[in-house]
């Protein structure tokens, strides 16, 4: 009798053991699935509908002025004028043929695409009244070509992730605009993402 109800008792915990196995395999099973369908689903997350390029991204105006809006139409009324063309701006959503953006200081609107260059272009993001070096090469013991401030707009030739080749230019005294090229910090720079590289 003693030996019965034993085998009875193996063969309900043998029975749990394969239960649980199961429970635990499924488990396994779906979470191993799961990154993938939710990095699946960030991907489709981060591209725009419209342009079937990725949100966030840089770019930049190509033509002044430029009335933004706060919405995405002509009905909407403007929220501020771009007076400058080459002006690095975020675009953060998309609504058809229109772009939603954020310029250096925070502010959002509406532009259309067609007023949009993928020319990357950017500015020194410091406090006002610091300055940053400009340097011969992605070094700092290279050569220091000029300082720069906020006021310089600058085009972005090329990015690795911790330096960035740009190109600024300025008039001088004789009112001759000059052009320099060097390279600056990555991270000094509004108009390219952390850990960006591009060429």
């Amino acid at each position: 009798m003693y030996l019965s109800n034993q085998i009875i008792i193996l063969k309900k915990t043998s029975y749990r053991i394969i239960y649980g196995f199961t429970l635990v395999l499924l488990l396994i099973l779906f979470y191993s699935n799961l990154p993938a369908y939710a990095q699946s689903s960030a991907t489709s997350a981060t591209i725009g509908k419209s342009s079937g390029l990725k949100l966030p991204r840089f770019v930049s105006t190509h033509s002044k002025p430029i009335n933004i809006r706060v919405g995405p139409g002509k009905k909407y009324d403007i929220a501020w004028v771009f007076v400058k063309s080459g002006v690095p701006i975020e675009v953060i959503n998309e609504f058809d043929t229109w772009r939603k953006i954020r310029d250096s200081k925070g502010a959002e609107g509406w532009i259309h695409q067609a007023l949009l260059s993928n020319k990357r272009t950017g500015r020194i993001n410091i406090s006002s009244d610091e300055q940053i070096f400009l340097y011969a090469k992605p070094m700092e013991k290279s050569d220091i070509l000029a300082k720069i401030g906020t006021a310089y707009p600058l085009v972005i030739k090329q990015c690795d992730g911790n330096w960035c080749e740009i190109i600024i230019k300025y008039e001088n005294d004789r009112e001759k605009q000059i052009s320099l090229n060097g390279y600056v910090k990555q991270s000094t720079i509004w108009g390219v993402y952390e850990q960006e590289k591009f060429e």
